[in-house]
């Protein structure tokens, strides 16, 4: 995906059909680089996100719990936000408890 948007760009065409820029080698070389690089990074992040699906499924099923509330767990933790998940959660319970909705 990323590689069809560099293209896009790099084949961006005046109204002649022409290349609006060319690029030398040493830059063709970096460009081709960093697409691969980004290639392969971006596979590797979709492996790992799709193995902790697998596990958080797997603790969450020998746990008895969702595994939503597992995955909230970790990106709470991850972005060490605990307390704005407290203050988010109180502040619904508050708007819940005005509206009558609790039950």
């Amino acid at each position: 995906m990323l590689y069809y948007i560099l293209l896009c760009i790099l084949r961006a065409k005046t109204p002649k059909g022409t290349m609006t820029r060319a690029f030398g080698q040493t830059d063709l070389a970096k460009l081709k680089q960093v697409i691969n690089e980004g290639v392969q990074v971006s596979q590797e992040i979709k492996d790992l996100r799709e193995g902790l699906g697998d596990t958080v499924k797997a603790v969450a099923q020998e746990l008895d719990m969702k595994p939503g509330t597992l995955n909230k767990a970790i990106r709470v933790a991850h972005k060490a936000e605990l307390q704005k998940a407290k203050d988010d959660m109180e502040e619904l319970e508050d708007i819940l408890i005005q509206v009558g909705r609790t039950a």
